[in-house]
């Protein structure tokens, strides 16, 4: 039996998907379910039973020894809340929690980090353990997931297993519930559809044109197959990251959105709002070498043929992955 935290979220209804697709039904959704949005990710999945997270440590303890597996990927992922202790009760105490019921019942455990804990990037975007109490992010969510993947490595005893990825820019399909901070292909797809062009965020920065700020923009298809090596693998526990390792402007990916919809750009700029201006990511770019390094080989969808997959196969005919 497989258990999948935030099941009902973007990355993890796409996993449980993929799941599905490999032959996998002996699969335990967790999550708060009461988001009917949200739920939609999950129609037409094979799966055991829904289990609500807040009664998720009361469930695990009743049925650890049925349990093979566990991926964590819930959690409060907006980077406009400014509210520590909401990050502190989702993200960091419930993590640690499941952490130690996996030392304690012995299980495996894949869970969600960030490359919001790298911050502006002062000291690269590498996977580095030891790098890892150096970073600073730039705002509460990213210091919530730094701070869980500085406990982990501070703990003696540790899952069999164990693996915190660090999600670059994902997108792709099942993001519909995530209103502002879904991808900017779904905003320039939902523009183009309303108004006919795109607005972008202006830089507030000198070092960076209107448009050029930059981040490793990867398929939500590709972290998936990702996740799945990893179940299968079940080798080198570590903190990793996951992008595709190739820093694409803003600029870039909304061109290709207006491709895939085989129409011309048409993009203006707008003031980044204020209550996210300072504390904006202005460039991130994976270091893959630690993944690849472990055996992953698969090729990564490029930025051209992620957005064409996504634009023409599931938004523009309102599908679910």
């Amino acid at each position: 039996m497989i258990v999948v935290t935030g099941a009902a979220g973007f990355i993890g209804s796409c996993l449980v998907n993929k799941l599905n697709n490999k032959g996998f039904v002996d699969i335990v959704l967790v999550d708060d379910f009461t988001n009917s949005t949200k739920n939609l990710n999950l129609s037409n999945k094979i799966f055991r039973q829904k289990v609500d997270r807040s009664v998720f440590f009361e469930w695990l303890c009743e049925n650890h020894q049925s349990v093979t597996f566990i991926f964590h990927l819930g959690a409060r992922t907006d980077t406009t809340e400014f509210r520590k202790s909401v990050f502190d009760e989702l993200n960091l105490n419930y993590s640690k929690q499941l952490w130690l019921d996996c030392v304690k019942y012995e299980l495996p455990l894949v869970y969600a980090s960030s490359a919001a804990t790298y911050g502006a990037g002062e000291y690269g975007y590498n996977d580095d353990h030891s790098l890892t109490s150096m970073l600073k992010p730039l705002n509460p969510y990213g210091e919530s997931k730094n701070d869980f993947d500085k406990w982990v490595l501070e703990q003696k005893n540790r899952p069999n297993f164990w693996a915190g990825i660090k999600f670059f820019n994902v997108f792709g399909p099942n993001e519909y519930h995530k209103g502002r901070m879904a991808s900017v292909v779904l905003h320039t797809f939902r523009q183009i559809s309303e108004t006919g062009q795109m607005k972008l965020f202006r830089s507030h920065r000198p070092d960076f044109k209107d448009g050029e700020q930059s981040r490793d923009f990867v398929y939500v298809k590709d972290v998936v197959n990702v996740l799945f090596f990893l179940l299968v693998s079940k080798k080198h526990s570590g903190i990793y990251n996951l992008g595709t390792g190739q820093a694409r402007t803003f600029l870039d990916l909304t061109k290709v959105t207006f491709n895939a919809l085989n129409k011309e750009p048409i993009i203006s700029f707008i003031d980044t709002p204020a209550d996210i201006r300072q504390n904006y990511q202005y460039y991130t770019q994976a270091n893959m070498d630690k993944l690849l390094g472990i055996g992953f080989t698969a090729p990564f969808y490029s930025l051209e043929e992620g957005v064409r997959d996504y634009v023409q196969n599931y938004l523009m005919v309102n599908a679910w992955y």
